[in-house]
C-alpha cells in the first residue's frame, strides 16, 4: 500500500462510501485512478465487501454484553475455545487476550433473555472455567472502521511502502 492506497481507505471509512466519485471529492486523486486503485485493493484482500452501519438501536439490539471468559488451559485451547465462543449466537466479537482473561467476548442483544441465554451457552463449553459478564451502561465511542481513529497522515507515516 501506498500514500493514496491510504488516503483512499481513510476516505471510505470517514464518508461512508465506496463511490469513485466521491473519493474523489474527499482526496482529490482522480476518479479513474480511485476505481483502479478500489480494485486493486478487493484483489488484494484489503477490502473485502460493501458494508452498510446498522444502527443497532433501531434494530432492537440495543444492549452491548461483555464477557470475560477465563478457559481451561491445555495446548491449542485459543483456537478451540475461541472457535466454540465465535459459534454461540448473538456473539459478535472475540479476541483471545493477554493477561488474567483468556477471551473476550462481545454481543450485542435485545434483553435479558437473551443475555441468560448467552451465559447458558458459554457455561455449556466444557473448557470454560468462569464468566463475568458486564452491561454497557452508555456507549461513549463506538467507531466502526479504526482508520477513523487516526490522521491520514499518521497512517501514511505508519503504513505506506
Amino acid at each position: 500500500m501506498d500514500e493514496k492506497d491510504i488516503q483512499i481507505l481513510t476516505a471510505i471509512a470517514r464518508e461512508g462510501t465506496a463511490s469513485p466519485d466521491e473519493i474523489e471529492d474527499a482526496t482529490d486523486i482522480p476518479k479513474s485512478t480511485v476505481h483502479y486503485r478500489l480494485n486493486q485493493l478487493r484483489e488484494s484482500g484489503v477490502i473485502t465487501n460493501d458494508l452498510y452501519d446498522i444502527d443497532l438501536k433501531k434494530v432492537g439490539l440495543s444492549i452491548t454484553l461483555i464477557s470475560e471468559v477465563w478457559a481451561e488451559f491445555e495446548e491449542g485451547y485459543h483456537e478451540s475455545v475461541g472457535e466454540k465462543l465465535a459459534e454461540v449466537e448473538g456473539v459478535n466479537q472475540v479476541y483471545f487476550t493477554m493477561g488474567d482473561t483468556d477471551f473476550v467476548a462481545i454481543a450485542h442483544v435485545a434483553n435479558r433473555q437473551m443475555v441468560e441465554s448467552l451465559v447458558e451457552d458459554y457455561e455449556a463449553i466444557d473448557e470454560i472455567e468462569r464468566t463475568s459478564s458486564k452491561f454497557v451502561i452508555t456507549t461513549v465511542k463506538d467507531e466502526q472502521n479504526p482508520l477513523n481513529d487516526f490522521e491520514v497522515e499518521t497512517l501514511i507515516e505508519a503504513l505506506a511502502d
